[in-house]
């Protein structure tokens, strides 16, 4: 089955909810996909660090560059709800999968929610399409979770601007031909949508270093240069009105990133659970299944209990930016525990496995290193912690005695 076939609503711009019944068609078909052709080649794929272009394909086949682009756009329109079940899918057969969808949908949140009408009308069909992938642009060397640091200039020059400055830790950075950057200009800090052919080199912009990473393989994580590189004012996200606006629609679509963060973590701890509860039935000592042994039972409970726990914060802030509210928490919870979730529950998938999860002959080395992405990934889990203690206490100071209600 198609995704792109099952006609869902436009959840995005609407806040309606994707008709479940559909939304279950989506998931299931994404699922038995992941499991069929994506489970079976993932550790071959991330051990060579090659970027799995068949899979990605199929994932553009079916309609998921889509997700969040509205129906009127040629999108799929689905809620917020659905596309984190979506990512928690991509995620439990290869976490990167997930990880070439979250930079490109976050752009698709900003032109969505501030995107001119010609922007918007000209850009949105061709990111649903997948012939456009897009990449987000905003950590720099001296400015990672300090935003408002960073030195990235967009001089204004007549009826174009002038890009400056180098980024750091842009994913999808090569194969994008759209890029969300956030640049200082006379107003403040602006947000450009940046047009570029995919490749190492487009004008005055380059990709001049491709990072190494102890997991997160198969993508491209690289560092770009903008040097005397010319826009048209037309790249301003929101025209005239978006100039000095950059930062706060930036950290708004965060929101959705921190979801696709939290959801990719659900996805890893889930399949590390299964591949420590397949082991667990699988070896015996003492003439038993270890997981007649208490100690396995423990662990496996407590692993399992922080999995659930993980997705149903996830929803929670799902449904929060569904509804159209502020999630700034919600997002934050959710990315903080699920994150960490993820590193502990493969981490004791290792223990259960004993020295066979420290080789390369089982996936659990790989959620082990994929994990640490989700803690540091969309704002460091340290972080997340001053967004929520914030948020909190904002809402306090609006409502005292509502936190937690």
């Amino acid at each position: 089955m198609s995704v792109s076939d099952t006609g869902t609503k436009d959840a995005t711009t609407t806040g309606e909810r994707t008709d479940p019944e559909l939304a279950d068609e989506l998931v299931a078909a994404v699922r038995d996909w992941v499991r069929k052709d994506v489970v079976p080649v993932a550790s071959d794929y991330e051990h060579e660090d090659r970027f799995p272009e068949p899979l990605v394909a199929q994932m553009r086949a079916f309609g998921l560059f889509g997700s969040k682009v509205p129906e009127d756009h040629g999108g799929l329109g689905l809620d917020t709800v659905t596309y984190a079940r979506l990512m928690e899918e991509l995620a439990y057969g290869w976490m990167s999968l997930a990880g070439v969808l979250n930079t490109h949908t976050i752009l698709v949140t900003l032109l969505v929610r501030h995107g001119t009408a010609e922007q918007k009308a000209r850009l949105l069909p061709v990111m649903a399409s997948g012939e456009v992938r897009g990449a987000f642009s905003l950590s720099e060397p001296d400015a990672g979770s300090d935003a408002a640091a960073i030195r990235c200039k967009a001089t204004p020059d007549g009826d174009e601007y002038i890009l400056d400055g180098t980024k750091m830790w842009v994913t999808n950075g090569e194969r994008a031909g759209l890029v969300a950057l956030a640049a200082r200009t006379p107003e403040g800090i602006t947000c450009f949508v940046v047009e570029k052919d995919p490749g190492p080199r487009f004008g005055g912009i380059a990709t001049s270093k491709t990072i190494g990473k102890l997991g997160y393989k198969g993508i491209e994580t690289v560092e770009m240069t903008y040097t005397g590189h010319r826009v048209p004012a037309s790249a301003v996200l929101g025209g005239d009105e978006g100039r000095g606006r950059g930062l706060r629609y930036v950290l708004g679509s965060l929101e959705v990133g921190r979801v696709n963060i939290a959801a990719r973590a659900v996805g890893v701890a889930r399949a590390a659970l299964d591949a420590a509860m397949r082991y667990a039935h699988e070896r015996e000592t003492f003439g038993v299944p270890i997981h007649n042994h208490q100690a396995i039972q423990f662990k496996l409970a407590d692993m399992a209990t922080r999995v659930e726990a993980s997705r149903l914060l996830t929803r929670s802030a799902a449904e929060k930016l569904d509804a159209g509210q502020r999630a700034d928490v919600e997002a934050g919870m959710a990315k903080l525990f699920a994150s960490e979730t993820a590193l502990e529950v493969s981490t004791e998938a290792m223990r259960i496995h004993g020295g066979y999860g420290y080789t390369t002959e089982f996936p659990v080395e790989r959620y082990y290193r994929d994990a640490p992405l989700m803690i540091i990934g969309e704002g460091t889990n340290e972080i997340q912690r001053m967004v929520i203690a914030r948020g909190l206490l904002r809402r306090w100071a609006e409502a005292p005695g509502a936190v937690g209600t």
